[in-house]
């Protein structure tokens, strides 16, 4: 009886694993690439072509734009968006330890405890170059 299960199991396995399985997922790919294809054809055929001055002027919301788009901007907005997404990045990677800290023991407490020393390093880095100074 458990050989029977086993056989069962083992070609349900093997039925997962072929190329047809995936067929479903090629032709939902292949409707959407073919769908966004048609619509693009469509919509540049039998839309309008009239350019006007008014068609091709930017969209501001009614307030009237002054200077150039141009300008320098200072490049510590920058850094800070950056960081943002650098620190906000690392306790996404925080969950997956928490959830399984139990299962993952000293090993992966060790992993964790390197990974944020890598991140305090650039941390440290990024305070003694100055990069969160704001007295510009």
């Amino acid at each position: 009886m458990f050989h029977l299960l086993q056989a069962d199991i083992t070609r349900a396995v093997r039925d997962v694993n072929s190329a047809g399985s995936y067929l479903p997922v090629a032709l939902q790919f292949l409707f959407a690439a073919g769908m966004i294809g048609t619509l693009m054809a469509v919509t540049h055929l039998l839309g309008p072509k009239r350019k006007t001055a008014d068609k091709l002027a930017n969209f501001t919301s009614g307030i009237e734009s002054h200077g150039d788009a141009r300008q320098p901007m200072a490049i510590k907005y920058f850094l800070v968006a950056i960081l943002f997404v650098l620190f906000d990045v690392e306790v996404i990677f925080f969950y997956p330890y928490a959830v399984n800290f139990k299962g993952l023991g000293w090993s992966g407490f060790w992993a964790v405890v390197m990974f944020v020393a890598f991140f305090l390093c650039g941390f440290i880095y990024i305070v003694k170059k100055g990069a969160l100074k704001w007295e510009d």
